[in-house]
């Protein structure tokens, strides 16, 4: 087996570009400009700025082997995420960064294409604060519990609000410049409330954000017009994703509450789950409800959804405890070998011994 290729800063596999390139949107040359090395893949990666505190990002990259990632953590960094092609595509998703060391990785000709916006300080504490003022109650405490553990493990003593936190956590990431990663910080139990934050934070694209990027991306204007345009869309497109994030949370109180019910069984439940019968009279609905809900929540069936939370324990455990592959599918729930690590390569493009 061909091991993958491994991408760091350092690697340069991101050249210089030009404003004039073809496969752009539209381009200009204050934009920041970088193309994927031909021996890497193919696509670009283009920054706008937009003010200090905001920049558009939109990127649309094809790898031609597999990649894996192994990159210092970036500081002081709130981004908005909509996917428009890759394992994730048709959601959007929220996430800051905490200066933490970063791991991913790529499979062969997938294609990624989305539009992001960037948030740095001070534009980045009102839309953190708006984030969490728009989570139920048990995710807000969630949230809060891990940006506390982070802080603390920084230094922090004396207990603050999560923003004053934040603040510290981000003016203090130099304290994490030893490569660790979030796998290998936080507890199993505050690993556990990441994963369901990051459920919460992945929002279906709705209509009206596909009509607000197809206009980003269609942008017409030059000079400061385009960058007012393109400022105004991005604002709005935030606005949206935060107006979509009340509505789940309704729906986690109303009409939908079954379904965070059932996801909350199966994630606690990972290694002997009950069947789709059995979870759907747990939560008090039939299994067409079940398969119904998931699919409008999280975009699978209930079986895609304890796939995808096992992989992700998994991919945790490989990275950050001395466990053998056979012992890494026993602890999420595989029986078999062969079937976890064609479970994990079709998840993550890598066999598991390859990403361990």
């Amino acid at each position: 087996m061909t091991a993958p290729v491994a991408l760091r800063h350092s690697d340069n596999w991101l050249l210089p570009g030009s404003p004039n390139d073809s496969r752009l949107l539209h381009g200009e040359v204050s934009d920041r400009i970088q193309v994927c090395a031909p021996h890497i893949g193919e696509g670009y990666h283009q920054v706008i700025e937009l003010q200090d505190d905001l920049d558009m990002v939109i990127k649309d990259i094809t790898f031609n082997q597999e990649k894996m990632g192994n990159t210092a953590g970036r500081v002081d960094f709130l981004k908005f995420e909509f996917q428009l092609a890759g394992p994730d595509a048709g959601h959007s998703f929220f996430w800051p960064y905490f200066g933490l060391k970063e791991f991913w990785s790529f499979p062969i000709q997938q294609r990624y294409f989305s539009v992001e916006v960037w948030l740095r300080r001070p534009l980045l504490a009102l839309y953190f604060q708006a984030f969490m003022e728009r989570l139920s109650q048990p995710a807000q405490d969630a949230a809060k519990r891990i940006v506390q553990f982070i802080y603390r493990r920084q230094g922090g003593g004396t207990h603050h609000t999560p923003m004053a936190m934040l603040n510290q956590i981000f003016d203090r990431a130099e304290n994490f410049r030893t490569g660790v990663t979030l796998e290998h910080l936080l507890t199993d139990d505050l690993y556990a409330d990441g994963l369901a934050l990051y459920d919460t934070a992945r929002i279906p694209i709705t209509p009206a954000m596909e009509q607000v990027i197809g206009q980003i991306l269609s942008c017409p204007y030059q000079g400061g017009a385009r960058r007012a345009d393109l400022k105004r869309q991005a604002l709005k497109l935030l606005d949206l994703y935060l107006d979509a994030r009340v509505q789940r949370r309704q729906g986690e109180t109303t009409g939908l509450d079954y379904i965070y019910q059932a996801s909350a069984i199966l994630r606690d439940q990972l290694v002997h789950p009950p069947t789709i019968a059995a979870l759907a009279r747990q939560v008090g609905t039939n299994r067409f409800y079940l398969y119904q809900g998931f699919q409008q929540v999280y975009g699978t069936t209930p079986f895609g959804y304890l796939r995808d939370y096992r992989l992700w324990q998994a991919r945790r455990l490989l990275m950050a405890s001395d466990l053998s592959i056979c012992q890494v599918a026993k602890a999420v729930g595989y029986t078999s070998r062969s079937n976890f690590a064609l479970a994990f390569r079709q998840q993550l493009g890598l066999n598991p011994k390859a990403f361990q």
